[in-house]
């Protein structure tokens, strides 16, 4: 039988010892003009107390619970009454001594109230603080330290004991504000180092700054290398690993050695042997590689090294720098001279410049020159060896790349069919148990590069059985992720009649709607990224040649043209001159056109690029958040769909896997602008079949993945509106 509140009030009483019911019955004496004050200001942060719930009703309900909510408001009430009224009445208290009580009691009050509102205590915790208080009062006047209520009571109830005045005093209080640093570190243990710089002379800080070392090795370092108090304190520390970190510190050559700090400090490895290479940018980045897979391997077995991260971070640098810049810049030049540099790394060496540069990489370095030469070098040229010897490291994300480039279906011939089952079926695995959604997004990528049937079924396969034990397990973010891919995969085949957009409640995919494409005013607007190299010159000439008939008129300045339909539905490209890239002058006409078009609040709903692939950052720089439909004519275009979809989230977007060729662009651009001139819309499917048949003959056109074949732009548009709907 549910207890009534008045049953509940008369068991709450009960419990009250018998002095403290005789202190209830008991009317407050006269008080002293000199400290009505304080009862005055006390009674006032009652009253607020009880509407910081919301609700001024006279009652504290603070949670959910109704039992805990009447044990509030008896606190709030009656208990703070009690306490101002058990001071005034102990008589072993001079007046000073009642001042000092009824003004703590005030600041605790007060700091509770301060320490809600800003969100750092809840409400529920008031009971404690005001039990706290009296307890800490009771030691306080039996002048022991109140350290034993700080160690027994929250980080925030401490915080507000020891601000007290009736405390100020205290033989505990200088070792109660250290116990409550060391409370906040072991709440914080992420920020156990800034905490320290305000405490630096801590009687606790060498257990805690060990204790960090364990946790955050980048921050240790940054703080052992600086001129604080705190930077003294580390660097005479004798804990074995702080003592390395603060060596490396105070070396202008520390951040050399850093990646390398689990050898180090197990013994594995001796700063000589890092010095012996720490000049050859070559030998430093195979000693890099040669710790990323010993890492890997150790990771296989559940023991994480320290800075995995730092070491991963450095390698992929290394990587950047000293190899793929160089096999990009030379992209002009013949293999054999232009990827002589990266003939000196094994195929291992080769698999990370892959994977790792996987954001730089030009599609020519990858297809042309790391891709062929790592199984040019391998004894046996055999994919699952080479993941082997990796120990597996980053396999999902060099099956994706393999996917985007196709090379996917090579690099899986290359090895014994049931071990290409059992690689798919692993790279298919586990997606809900990352952060992010990077792994979904490569999966779904990757299925649409794939030509075996065998291997697709396999897939589908394996993505329902996940699928199905998602789904047993309510584990809810994996059952979103596995249930998009399903639909996805199925939908490939048009046999299963499967409506992507109607299923994942989603914008079309297999068409853009003519009217969607138009603004206010009805014009559709159109803006193209042109660069000044020598192929953006030809190209943009070409461009201008096509446009040059009665269905479109071309207009020009200093830096850009506008190339605007004379009939049909109203189409403008604006487009910039691409003028001297050596003096910056293409990044300026485009900066002008880009104010225009603010300036007369003209937002593309249609964006394309035309250049190589390493001006491609620059167009997303640069990229209106109104375009719905987005052509990347670079070559690898593929590879930035997320960061596209970042800014837009529902475009539909044509990219190329490969090589991106204008004499594919062109007739595509021409075919896009006249449907759109037309007031057709964009049904993709059926668009796409007719460029097919002008553009089948050029195998580059394989390559071309039209906006409904984007299967990961599509699980990310997926992803994002189930969340939102949520």
């Amino acid at each position: 039988m549910k207890m009534t509140k008045l049953y509940l009030l008369i068991v709450l009483l009960a419990l009250i010892k018998t002095t403290d019911a005789q202190i209830d019955s008991t009317r407050m004496p006269e008080i002293p003009l000199m400290r009505k004050k304080f009862h005055e200001d006390v009674d006032k942060l009652q009253r607020e107390i009880l509407k910081l719930d919301g609700k001024d009703d006279g009652q504290f309900t603070p949670s959910n619970n109704e039992e805990l909510n009447m044990q509030a408001t008896y606190a709030v009430i009656t208990k703070t009454d009690r306490l101002q009224l058990a001071i005034e009445l102990d008589s072993a208290l001079d007046g000073n001594d009642k001042i000092k009580y009824l003004r703590g009691l005030n600041d605790v009050l007060y700091a509770f109230v301060a320490e809600n509102k800003g969100r750092r205590i809840k409400l529920i915790t008031f009971t404690d603080v005001l039990n706290a208080y009296e307890e800490a009062m009771r030691l306080e006047r039996l002048q022991q330290p109140i350290t034993p209520v700080i160690e027994a009571n929250s980080l925030e109830t401490g915080n507000i004991l020891v601000r007290s005045f009736a405390f100020q005093q205290n033989a505990g209080l200088a070792s109660s504000k250290d116990l409550l640093v060391v409370k906040e570190c072991q709440k914080y243990p992420n920020k156990i180092l800034p905490i320290l710089s305000k405490y630096p002379d801590l009687p606790y800080a060498d257990s805690l700054i060990a204790l960090a070392a364990r946790r955050s090795q980048e921050e240790l370092y940054n703080f052992a290398a600086a001129t604080t108090k705190l930077g003294v304190r580390i660097r005479k520390s004798e804990d074995p690993l702080v003592k390395i970190i603060a060596h490396m510190a105070r070396l202008k050559t520390g951040r050399q050695y850093f990646p390398f700090l689990d050898d180090l400090y197990r013994g594995k490895r001796s700063f000589a042997a890092i010095d012996s290479v720490m000049n050859d940018s070559v030998q430093y980045y195979k000693l890099l590689v040669q710790t990323q897979i010993a890492y890997a391997d150790r990771l296989l077995k559940r023991d994480t090294p320290l800075v995995m991260n730092t070491l991963t971070a450095r390698l992929q640098q290394k990587a950047k720098d000293v190899f793929i810049n160089e096999i990009n810049g030379l992209h002009e030049l013949p293999d054999a001279v232009r990827f002589k540099k990266i003939e000196l790394l094994t195929p291992q060496e080769l698999y990370y410049l892959a994977v790792l540069g996987e954001e730089e990489i030009y599609t020519s370095s990858y297809t042309h020159g790391v891709y062929p030469m790592i199984f040019k070098k391998m004894k046996v040229a055999r994919g699952d060896s080479l993941l082997i010897s990796v120990r597996f490291d980053h396999f999902k994300k060099w099956i994706k790349m393999a996917a985007n480039y196709n090379t996917l279906d090579h690099f899986l011939k290359t090895m014994e069919k049931e071990n290409a089952e059992i690689l798919m079926k692993a790279f298919v695995r586990g997606l809900d148990k990352t952060n992010n959604l990077e792994d979904a997004v490569d999966v779904a990528n990757s299925y649409a590069s794939i030509t075996d049937k065998d291997l697709q079924q396999l897939i589908m396969s394996q993505v329902q059985h996940n699928l199905a034990e998602v789904k047993k397990n309510r584990n809810f973010r994996g059952e979103r992720i596995y249930s998009i891919l399903n639909t996805l995969f199925l939908s490939m085949d048009s046999a299963n009649h499967i409506d992507v957009a109607g299923t994942l409640g989603i914008p079309p995919v297999y068409f853009m709607p003519n009217k969607s494409l138009r603004d206010t005013s009805g014009r559709i607007v159109v803006q193209q990224f042109f660069y000044g190299d020598k192929d953006g010159k030809t190209v943009f000439n070409s461009f201008v040649g096509r446009f040059s008939n009665s269905n479109w008129k071309i207009t020009s300045n200093n830096q850009w043209i506008a190339v605007s339909s004379t009939r049909g539905v109203p189409v403008t490209i604006y487009a910039n001159k691409p003028l001297d890239e050596e003096k910056g002058l293409d990044a300026e006409a485009q900066s002008a056109l880009n104010k225009y078009l603010a300036e007369k609040e003209l937002n593309p709903s249609v964006v394309i690029h035309r250049g190589h692939s390493y001006y491609l950052n620059s167009t997303i720089a640069q990229l209106a958040p109104s375009a719905k439909v987005i052509l990347l004519g670079s070559c690898g275009g593929y590879q930035s769909l997320n960061t596209v979809l970042g800014i837009c989230p529902y475009a539909q977007i044509i990219s190329s896997k490969q090589t991106g060729s204008g004499l594919i662009n062109a007739p595509m651009i021409t075919a896009l602008m006249e449907t759109a001139r037309e007031g057709k819309d964009l049904n993709w499917p059926g668009l796409w079949g007719n460029l097919s048949k002008i553009l089948g003959k050029n195998e580059m056109f394989a390559d071309y993945v039209p906006p409904h074949k984007n299967l990961g732009a599509v699980f990310i548009m997926a992803y994002n509106k189930m969340e939102e709907a949520e």
